[in-house]
């Protein structure tokens, strides 16, 4: 169980540095999403056929993992639209509040009955995002883009814990990171004439950052939260994504200097986060029912 739990928060750490990364590429929101999953396919496909590795699967099933890449992918698109409104600091932190929406929604798709201990140690996690958007209101917008995001999060880890047991990592990477591609190379042509942009061609530098965030942040991070969803609950695993606000906003303090941007309510928040992961890590450990 503990290799488990160090393999969740690897990808978790992973994850964290996809907000620096996202404020260092120009492109805009979705067409970042769109240019990091077109060079993750491509790397998985690859890899996959020169290993022999590439599974058919039925019909049904990849239309269930379409559907799944479609929401990961709303997921990253409203996560750097909340950095681009906000700042790293603020997406990062909205994340907190999938520890509340799964104990809220994962009883409406699954039979699992609904978790008080659970509600509660994700309230706390949302009521460290009210301290700061009660003493920072001026990132509204970054706050409420970022609740969305979680959201899709949240109903993403939901879904894929339904199947993950029954296909291989890579495998089902590939076929939900199809589905996502599809979704927004349908969505991108109504978004660019709402939101008409002069650059739609990464820089070199944007390139590199892209491929690092593709297989690094993206690919092995995946790899290895799919193997973890194979032995934790949805639950442990969407409250452990509270630390990627952890290292994600040290290294934005680090590389951006953000603390400079924000007031004591971020702080007072920040604080409350960290103490619901902390409980809920204390009850894993103690119990190892995840």
């Amino acid at each position: 169980m503990r290799s488990t739990l160090i393999k969740l928060h690897i990808a978790v750490f992973l994850w964290g540095f996809t907000g620096v990364l996202g404020r260092l590429i120009t492109l805009n929101a979705p067409l970042l999403v769109w240019y990091r999953i077109l060079i993750t396919v491509i790397t998985l496909f690859v890899m996959l056929c020169s290993t022999g590795k590439l599974e058919k699967l039925p019909v049904k099933k990849v239309w269930q993992l379409f559907g799944a890449g479609a929401i990961v992918a709303l997921h990253w698109v409203f996560f750097y639209g909340s950095i681009k409104f906000a700042n790293v600091s603020i997406a990062l932190v909205c994340l907190s509040s999938a520890g509340l929406f799964t104990a809220i929604v994962e009883p409406i798709f699954t039979r699992k009955k609904f978790n008080a201990i659970e509600f509660l140690l994700g309230f706390i996690g949302i009521a460290g995002i009210y301290l700061i958007f009660h003493f920072d209101p001026h990132y509204k917008l970054g706050i409420l883009i970022g609740l969305l995001a979680t959201l899709f999060s949240v109903v993403f880890s939901i879904v894929n814990k339904k199947v993950v047991a029954t296909i291989a990592p890579k495998t089902m990477m590939l076929y939900e990171l199809s589905g996502g591609f599809l979704a927004i190379t349908a969505l991108l042509p109504f978004y660019l004439l709402a939101f008409p942009t002069n650059q739609m061609v990464p820089t070199m530098l944007d390139w590199f950052w892209l491929v690092l965030m593709s297989w690094f942040c993206t690919l092995l991070a995946m790899d290895l939260s799919l193997q973890a969803l194979q032995k934790v609950s949805a639950f442990t695993q969407n409250l452990t994504l509270n630390l990627e606000p952890v290292y994600g906003i040290i290294l934005a303090f680090a590389v951006y200097h953000e603390n400079k941007e924000l007031g004591d309510g971020f702080y007072w928040g920040f604080a409350l986060i960290i103490l619901s992961v902390a409980l809920q890590m204390l009850r894993v450990l103690r119990y190892r029912k995840v």
